[in-house]
């Protein structure tokens, strides 16, 4: 509105609407909408107070997210993959840990048949001195149990995990996690 033109005001009442000029009022809130009054003639002008984004906005957001997505995953989730054999690897050293104190304290590895669960309960030795896991003991990154022999084909125990797979062997996250490797 230009300065120094008349400003007017409506008012509606029952469905019809009056017009009357005034020297304070150039817009109207009327059920939450802005008239802006242009002139004493009764054109009224509705202002658009809504905000938000059109549809075409939004898709072109959604595709541009799936775009990101369809790029970054397929290097994401080799490297989930690697953490779980890193974790797996991590855990077979702690077990390592655990039997080695159970040999320094019994003289000896527990037995295949007695395996990784002579570590939380005695299976009838003397010295026994555990339980030497603070925990229950844990299953692979793959939740399998993980495998113990004694003695072992490649030192004097072998304590491993398949892998995703539960097979010998494979590659990546089906490759085996070993305490020899």
């Amino acid at each position: 509105m230009r300065r120094g033109s008349p400003t007017f005001i409506l008012t509606i009442n029952e469905g019809h609407y009056n017009l009357k000029e005034t020297q304070n009022l150039g817009l109207l809130i009327f059920n939450t909408t802005i008239w802006q009054v242009e002139n004493m003639n009764g054109l009224i002008k509705k202002i658009n107070t809504k905000k938000g984004f059109t549809l075409v906005e939004l898709l072109v957001v959604m595709v541009i997210i799936g775009l990101l997505a369809a790029l970054v995953a397929p290097r994401l989730f080799p490297k989930l993959g690697k953490g779980k054999q890193s974790a797996a690897k991590a855990q077979i050293e702690l077990l390592g840990q655990a039997l080695d104190q159970y040999r320094l304290d019994v003289g000896s590895y527990p037995s295949t048949q007695e395996g990784l669960q002579a570590l939380m309960t005695n299976p009838g030795v003397e010295n026994w001195d555990g339980p030497y896991l603070k925990k229950n003991l844990p299953l692979d990154s793959w939740g399998k149990p993980y495998l113990y022999q004694q003695p072992g084909g490649h030192g004097e125990y072998d304590l491993s995990s398949y892998g995703r797979d539960g097979k010998v062997g494979g590659e990546g996250e089906d490759k085996d996690v070993n305490n020899w490797e």
